[in-house]
């Protein structure tokens, strides 16, 4: 049997009163920790593993958009919204479907599902389903619910588009002055960064077209008074 002597002694009797005291709460944390490791980590798997179905399902969809499969665009797009709404696929499906289904004349259907990426979506995404949405609303007349969705703010990329789209909407409405101001800030915008940031040849090509096309819309209204 070990003997010890009086500090050892001293020092023993010290950490079993300090486990008593701490112990429980110490066994508790560590628990805690080791499960919020094992929990991240199959946290991880899961994300994995959704990931990687929701790819698939997104496969079969872009097969179905090179067979121009309107039904199979739908029925895919449909699953990866109801079974994987939070991998990055589903945003992608939703603006896929919705461009697809609104060519099939499924109007109904492609409102949604801009309204799906709208409500879920993020960044560039969200907001390129906000546009679209605005368009497809001002080819039905809503124009107050179309310049609702151009409200807030918007990614730098489509700050030139979303007051353009807000131009076409309020001459529509016959509000003259208003549109000419938005296409005015358009062209600003254009000016200031093209689309993307970028600066190649192609992108300098097509905000030139851009460019043009605003300016031809101004010069449609007439100078102001």
């Amino acid at each position: 049997m070990a003997t010890y002597d009086l500090e050892e002694q001293e020092q023993i009797a010290q950490m079993k009163a300090w486990w008593q005291q701490y112990g429980t709460l110490l066994t508790g944390l560590v628990t805690a920790a080791s499960i919020g490791v094992v929990g991240w980590q199959g946290w991880n798997w899961y994300q994995r593993n959704q990931a990687g179905q929701a790819s698939q399902v997104y496969s079969v969809m872009q097969k179905a958009v090179l067979d121009n499969d309107a039904q199979r665009i739908k029925a895919a797009s449909g699953e990866l919204l109801e079974k994987y709404p939070r991998t990055a696929y589903a945003p992608l499906a939703a603006l896929i479907a919705a461009k697809a289904t609104y060519a099939a004349g499924d109007v109904k259907t492609a409102k949604l599902q801009l309204l799906w990426v709208v409500e879920h979506g993020k960044d560039e995404l969200r907001d390129l389903a906000r546009l679209r949405l605005a368009s497809v609303l001002l080819d039905e007349q809503a124009y107050d619910e179309a310049l609702k969705q151009l409200d807030g703010a918007s990614s730098a990329g489509f700050i030139a588009r979303f007051q353009d789209t807000r131009g076409d909407i309020l001459d529509a409405q016959g509000k003259t002055a208003e549109a000419r101001a938005a296409y005015q800030t358009a062209l600003a915008k254009l000016d200031e960064a093209g689309p993307g940031g970028k600066n190649t040849l192609q992108d300098r090509q097509a905000n030139a077209a851009y460019r043009e096309s605003l300016q031809q819309k101004l010069d449609a209204l007439g100078e102001s008074s």
